[in-house]
């Protein structure tokens, strides 16, 4: 029995025990739930002091970028040139107090988070913090102020700038002294082959003119690049810093851009330039071999020759355009295209006449109607062609006036050359002068006095042998028409007049009177008209 009772107890007294410790073990863990975790905080240390702690993350922001941002604020409100204290307020928000720089740089936000990590309330730790970040401020601008040095940059940056301008004006104007002085040696005129562009005095007032522009660019762009050196010192215009360089960096970069983009076009733009230009070559060989003489192609002739190269010129001149057209930058915008439209029909319709000439013109040269040197007769001028040209010819008259013909009024007149039959192989053109005298003299002897008088004629052939024709037996007197050879067609007034003053003598000679027959008739009695040799010796 007594045992039994001492088994009971010892249970009793284990289970007393169990429980007690078990009752002890939860009390622990209670309380080691209970106990509050620790945070970690992040200084805001912009100046090295800490100014205060960051314990809380916001959305994707840790607590550490949260401090590294709050301190790179509070810098950025130091480095203004004009720092405002009072600008510097806390601004409610629905979930936190920030505080703001002049309603505009949100320098941080407190948020419920922070309050309860520091176990105090949003209102005080917002209050906390703006006096802190004052008062930071405030002591590094007293103490650290960069507005002085700011001035000195600012000072000391104008003055290299300016005399940076000085040296460059003063190298400006010596190199233009020195050219002048030497005017002689650079100033020489513009001459293509026989063709004066430019006079050298020209071609000195176009370089001084030139190089005074240039002087002002360069000028102009020195002091350009200054401006965001001299903005860059002052944290309030740094911005425009960027906006000044990119205002060229951003042309120069589309610019250099482009130019990388368009020298694959480029090349193959200088290929096919290369492979026309020695197309041409070949061609302008061939037609000038022609022109020489030296091929010989049946039913082309030698003076085809230039006016045929020409027209090939001009054709391939504009394939090639067409073909390099679609490389050039550019070329498939609307304003490219409208650009090329309008001038086309402004060439189509202002050009009309021209275009007229210049066809009427390219017929004339097949046709080959004269060539210069030859002296021909367009409608009432005769004379000697001096030039022809796609738009017109010019004739230069005995009297040596020059006349400019439209080629479009030399197709549609009747032109008459001289000089076509004038070659060593030929007879020569056959000139002619008409007498008229009565049926009292024998044709005969009028015969013998008007080959006599152009046996007498010079610049006249003597083979073959003047001749005389009679073209019409009229009422009162018969027509003497004299026919004369000669190879000197752009002599003919000397010619003529020579002729007929043979033509007097001979007649003189003859007894002749070259008189009228209506006149002779009614003279009433007065002396002939030929002169005999003693009237003749009388007059002397």
């Amino acid at each position: 029995m007594k045992i039994k009772i001492l088994s009971l107890l010892g249970f009793f007294l284990i289970f007393s025990s169990s429980l007690i410790f078990a009752q002890t073990n939860d009390k622990q863990i209670l309380d080691k739930s209970v106990t509050p975790i620790k945070l970690k905080g992040y200084p805001v240390s912009p100046f090295k002091d800490t100014l205060f702690l960051v314990y809380t993350n916001v959305g994707s922001f840790s607590a550490k970028e949260r401090a590294n941002y709050i301190s790179n604020k509070i810098k950025k409100l130091y480095e203004e040139s004009f720092f405002e204290k009072d600008s510097v307020i806390i601004v409610p928000s629905d979930v936190s107090l920030d505080i703001v720089y002049k309603n505009d740089l949100v320098i941080m936000s407190v948020l419920k988070a922070d309050a309860n990590a520091e176990n105090a309330s949003m209102s005080f730790i917002a209050k906390r913090n703006l006096a802190l970040i004052k008062r930071a401020i405030i002591y590094q601008n007293e103490n650290y102020s960069q507005l002085p040095k700011r001035i000195g940059y600012t000072a000391l940056l104008i003055l290299i700038i300016s005399l940076v301008l000085f040296l460059a004006g003063k190298l400006f104007n010596l190199l233009k002294k020195y050219i002048i002085k030497n005017k002689a040696r650079y100033f020489k005129g513009v001459s293509y082959n026989s063709i004066k562009i430019l006079s050298p005095q020209k071609q000195q007032f176009i370089f001084l003119r030139l190089f005074g522009f240039i002087k002002t660019i360069t000028l102009i762009f020195i002091v350009y690049l200054s401006l965001p050196v001299l903005f860059s010192i002052f944290p309030a215009t740094k911005e425009y810093t960027t906006t000044l360089l990119q205002w060229i960096l951003t042309p120069a970069k589309s610019v250099l851009m482009g130019l990388v983009d368009f020298l694959p076009s480029l090349i193959t733009i200088i290929v096919i330039i290369i492979i026309f230009r020695y197309a041409l070559k070949l061609i302008k060989f061939f037609f000038y071999e022609i022109k020489s003489e030296n091929i010989k192609i049946d039913g082309f002739y030698s003076d085809w020759a230039l006016p045929t190269f020409n027209i090939i010129r001009l054709l391939m001149y504009a394939f090639m355009l067409v073909i390099i057209f679609p490389y050039l930058p550019g070329s498939d915008s609307s304003i490219f295209k409208g650009v090329s439209v309008f001038v086309g029909v402004l060439f189509s319709l202002g050009s009309s006449n021209a275009i007229a000439n210049m066809v009427a013109g390219l017929v004339i040269t097949y046709m080959r109607p004269f060539k210069i040197g030859d002296y021909i007769k367009i409608g009432d001028v005769s004379g000697e062609v001096i030039e022809k040209t796609a738009l017109v010819t010019r004739i230069r008259t005995p009297k040596f006036e020059d006349i400019t013909i439209p080629n479009a009024t030399v197709l549609s007149s009747t032109s008459t050359n001289y000089s076509a039959n004038t070659q060593q192989s030929t007879n020569g053109l056959l000139i002619h002068t008409t007498v008229s005298i009565g049926y009292d003299v024998p044709w005969t002897a009028i015969h013998k006095a008007l080959i006599d008088a152009a046996l007498k004629t010079e610049m006249i052939e003597k083979e073959p042998k003047p001749f005389v024709l009679q073209t019409s037996l009229d009422d009162f007197y018969v027509s003497y028409q004299i026919n004369v050879y000669t190879k000197e067609p752009t002599k003919q007034p000397r010619i003529y007049s020579s002729l007929h003053q043979n033509i007097q003598d001979s007649f003189n000679a003859a007894g002749i009177e070259i008189m009228s027959p209506h006149y002779s008739a009614l003279r009433d009695g007065n002396a002939s008209t030929v002169q005999s040799d003693e009237k003749s010796n009388d007059k002397l």
